[in-house]
């Protein structure tokens, strides 16, 4: 069976998508401080494996920049209109990282724009792992129903810590111990667990 079947990943043949973490989204997304945060360490990991990132955001003018506490500053940010984030300028870039097989996708909205870039990068035979944890929607049905629609479509679903840890693989990987401090806490509860059972109580 192929890899991209399996859906292994490496930090070599891996990008991080983060998707349209944006002011204007700050008190419509439910759980949004809980996805930045969770959002935040998929990217503070990525830094320490020396990643590809990709950064957009929707309409920048209109719903304004990304939020500081995802720790984007520095990063080039990609403006766009389409739901998707596969613009020809990120095509572009993706082009440049050599033996891509796989991307790790976080950001909202789920049923919206993370749904439509999963679509995209399927069907350019490109494996994508949704990180479930810092993905989120207005809506939490939108949320649940979204992620089970990229798991029919074939992405895989799973979370910040299930993610990071396939890229190291191994207590032996030299950037263990940095990765290590990153994970001792577990990530922020973006509610999932609550979407599972039936319960649905948003913070307040």
């Amino acid at each position: 069976m192929s890899l991209s079947r399996i859906g292994q990943l490496g930090q070599k043949s891996s990008v991080l998508f983060l998707c349209d973490m944006q002011e204007k989204f700050r008190h419509h997304i439910a759980y949004f401080p809980q996805v930045v945060s969770v959002a935040a360490r998929m990217l503070q990991a990525a830094r320490v494996l020396e990643m590809p990132i990709i950064v957009t955001e929707q309409y920048p003018k209109g719903l304004g920049p990304t939020v500081p506490e995802l720790g984007a500053d520095g990063l080039k940010k990609y403006s766009k209109t389409c739901f998707s984030m596969l613009t020809p300028e990120v095509e572009a870039e993706l082009g440049t990282i050599p033996d891509l097989h796989a991307v790790i996708l976080c950001g909202i909205e789920t049923q919206a724009c993370i749904m439509s870039t999963t679509l995209d990068l399927l069907e350019r035979g490109l494996d994508v792992h949704v990180v479930a944890d810092a993905c989120s929607s207005r809506s939490q049905v939108d949320r649940l129903l979204a992620l089970s629609r990229v798991k029919q479509s074939g992405a895989f679903i799973t979370t910040s810590e299930g993610v990071i840890l396939q890229l190291v693989r191994d207590a032996a990987h030299p950037k263990y111990k940095e990765i290590q401090k990153l994970i001792m806490k577990p990530a922020a509860d973006s509610g999932l667990l609550s979407l599972f059972t039936g319960q649905n109580p948003l913070p307040t």
